[in-house]
């Protein structure tokens, strides 16, 4: 496979191995940040955990890496319980927040630390260190020291130190989040791209949504301790599972809906069912701003839409635009469209709009995302919960 092609190229001599976290428990001064988490990692897979502050996901991290002793459950790395270990003989590489570079060594230094305390020879370790250098794209700043590149770069030497020890396991915790945005977007990819070509099972903990649906081949919602969806990021975005998941990942609009057989009707559209076992009656469907489309202005009589309404505003987002338009009787709906077509609908604009007929997942229940309760923020400010 790919990953392996890649490991043999950097001479690591090793491919992914499977992470299994079974039944993880974890408690700070009698609040629990996680209550029985499972999750299996399967080898050389990249799974983001993704959610609130104070919803477990740097617990579950932290336990993996040995940094926390879990109150209950396993982690077992290639078929080896090492619940029991300390950190450093777990053989994991871990990426931080902060880039926690030694400022009296060069980059090379850096990278060649982890190398120097396993006994790794001179000349091998300086290889290694070159050929991690150049795996981030660094080779030019091996000589320089922390105060001498940039936050990004300094990034990258943190990662191609992780790298270099050749760890089992590659765990990163919000190693972006200190950026600013275009370099932000840039070393996510860098990480991507490096993690693909070396094979390592890797674990990313974000609250940034749009990293993890970028960098993922699985991602991880959590709430409350709790796993509320594993998937592929496509099928988190379109169709989550909870009213959580859909209100969390991505823009939502809230509407009225009437759910009979396996159909919801929604603004007199009928749209399929994500759950087909939802009970019939009065619903709230979650419909995301790309399903609805402008057709044209109300004065253009050629056009068949359902739905008519009042455009009261519109935020330019780049490529994409989002159009507020107020449906009447004290419904607002979002929509998306490309900004090229977005001038058409100015403020004030009598408009038409189509709604896709996308599964949709509908609820019961009041909006799903408050900021994080006492307990959360219990575990917060006790423990690195996060």
């Amino acid at each position: 496979m790919t990953e392996a092609v890649g490991v043999a190229t950097l001479g690591t001599g090793r491919a992914g191995v499977q992470v299994r976290l079974e039944d993880l428990r974890r408690r700070y001064a009698g609040v629990s940040a996680l209550d029985g988490f499972s999750l299996t990692l399967e080898p050389g897979e990249l799974i983001a955990l993704l959610g609130p502050s104070g919803c477990g996901k740097t617990t579950a991290l932290r336990l993996v890496a040995g940094l926390e002793d879990a109150d209950g459950g396993q982690v077992v790395v290639d078929g080896k319980d090492v619940t029991g270990l300390p950190a450093n003989k777990r053989d994991m590489g871990m990426v931080f927040q902060a880039y926690s570079l030694f400022p009296h060594m060069t980059a090379r230094q850096n990278v060649a630390f982890g190398l120097r305390l396993r006994g790794v020879k001179s000349s091998e370790r300086k290889q290694r260190a070159g050929d991690m250098l150049d795996l981030v794209g660094l080779s030019a700043q091996a000589d320089r020291y922390a105060h001498q590149m940039s936050g990004g770069q300094q990034q990258r030497v943190a990662l191609a130190r992780a790298l270099a020890i050749r760890p089992k396991v590659l765990l990163l915790d919000e190693p972006l989040s200190a950026l600013d945005a275009k370099v932000r977007a840039q070393l996510r990819d860098e990480i991507r791209r490096v993690q693909l070509e070396v094979g390592t099972t890797t674990l990313f903990v974000t609250h940034d949504q749009e990293e993890a649906l970028a960098i993922a081949d699985r991602v991880g919602v959590m709430r409350a301790g709790h796993l509320e969806q594993l998937d592929a990021p496509g099928t988190v975005y379109s169709r989550p599972q909870t009213p959580f998941v859909a209100e969390f990942v991505g823009l939502s609009n809230r509407i009225p809906a009437m759910v009979s057989g396996k159909t919801a009707e929604v603004l007199g559209v009928h749209l399929p069912l994500v759950d087909e076992t939802t009970s019939d009656g009065p619903a709230i469907a979650i419909v995301r701003p790309e399903a609805f489309t402008l057709a044209g202005t109300i004065g253009d009589t050629s056009l068949d839409a359902p739905l008519a309404g009042t455009v009261i505003a519109t935020a330019f987002l780049g490529a994409v635009s989002r159009i507020t338009v107020d449906l009447g009787g004290g419904l607002t709906v979002m929509a998306q469209l490309p900004t090229s077509e977005a001038s058409a609908y100015p403020a004030g604009t009598a408009a038409l709009l189509h709604l896709r007929t996308d599964a949709v997942l509908v609820t019961r229940e009041a909006a799903v995302v408050p900021a994080p309760g006492p307990a959360a923020a219990a575990v917060e400010n006790v423990g690195r919960a996060g």
